[in-house]
């Protein structure tokens, strides 16, 4: 006699009191530069949530981000890790390019009970995962699913009652909740598109003909026929944003480069402590940092790697051979031939 599935028991949804009001906007600006059309979409779901006022069977947001890399997508999640939780890792990441083949996709969901391996195959998307990157500060929970587009057919199947109903059925029937989550899905797809709409208006103003506005409507348009071709209408319908993220501007760049140098500072006074030291950058190093560290294919993403290289590396060369005094100002200078940086100590009058 066949034994009847057990009814998936939801848990009961209680009254939860509004959060402290936080402004998730200004928190947001803090760290991503040139975005300002992510943080207008993301904010007001956040400030929902927070209010209460969430719908209720669903996720508390579910966002497409789009554009090419090295622009802030994955970026504005980890800000908003940060404001909400404290810290940009408190989020759970799930890397898609994991999920190529179909036979892939129980690690997301685990093995059903009979099947080889059952009990070590741990379901990467768990209540208790999902749980535990809330906090006493806030109760959302962050869903990163990176580059979508990697993943097999399967996955996105499996996804669609996540989106719609904010329920995971796990391989040994139990289920995951995700009504108090935000849900977000970066892609590249589109982004060779967009790149050469862009072409020639990079960093460096180049006479582009169209109103802004234009610019990121086409932007928008283009990237979203490659979404249609890539997923089923079932899939794009249950998205709540799709926000379409710009190359960055040189602006942008500096303000970026200018956070990374102050993250870098603090870095120095707190793991130095008295024999911590102050940074002054001239422009021309600051140029340099730029130029080796962004790029119109890859945005800022080499930028941390170009500070690497060229900054902190000789930092260190300097500090080991006790070349900074501690309390003193080091100002770094681009070389005659612009391809390294140069470092001068000045010991602070008393």
């Amino acid at each position: 006699m066949a034994l009847e599935a057990l009814p998936t028991i939801r848990p009961q949804r209680t009254f939860r009191e509004p959060q402290p009001a936080t402004d998730v906007s200004a928190a947001l600006r803090k760290s991503i530069l040139g975005q300002d059309d992510a943080i207008k979409t993301v904010a007001p779901y956040v400030e929902l949530s927070m209010a209460g006022l969430a719908p209720e069977g669903r996720p508390a947001g579910v966002f497409l981000l789009l554009g090419p890399t090295g622009t802030g997508k994955t970026r504005t999640v980890e800000a908003l890790a940060q404001a909400l939780h404290g810290s940009d890792r408190h989020l759970l990441r799930i890397d898609c390019g994991e999920f190529q083949l179909d036979h892939e996709v129980a690690k997301i969901i685990g093995a059903p009970p009979g099947y080889l391996g059952h009990r070590e195959t741990h379901p990467m998307l768990s209540q208790q995962k999902v749980n535990a990157v809330t906090s006493e500060s806030s109760p959302l929970s962050l869903i990163l699913f990176d580059e979508i587009e990697k993943a097999a057919p399967s996955f996105t199947r499996i996804l669609l009652g996540v989106l719609d109903r904010a329920t995971l059925k796990l391989g040994d029937n139990t289920s995951v909740n995700f009504e108090n989550s935000l849900i977000f899905l970066t892609s590249n797809l589109g982004a060779r598109g967009m790149m050469a709409e862009l072409a020639g208006g990079f960093g460096f103003p180049a006479g582009e003909a169209r109103p802004a506005r234009e610019r990121q409507s086409r932007l928008k348009r283009i990237a979203m026929n490659e979404v249609r071709r890539r997923f089923s209408p079932e899939f794009v319908n249950r998205i709540d944003e799709v926000v379409t993220y710009r190359a960055l501007d040189r602006k942008a760049l500096e303000g970026i480069l200018e956070i990374q140098l102050t993250l870098l500072r603090n870095h120095i006074r707190s793991r130095l402590g008295p024999a911590s030291f102050e940074l002054e950058l001239s422009s021309r190093a600051r140029k340099l940092l730029l130029t080796a560290g962004t790029s119109p294919e890859y945005g800022a993403r080499e930028l941390k790697r170009a500070m690497h290289r060229l900054l902190m590396q000789p930092l260190a060369r300097q500090i080991g051979r006790k070349a900074i005094p501690a309390a003193s100002t080091v100002v770094v200078d681009a070389c005659a031939r612009r391809t390294e940086l140069e470092f001068k100590a000045v010991k602070k009058a008393a």
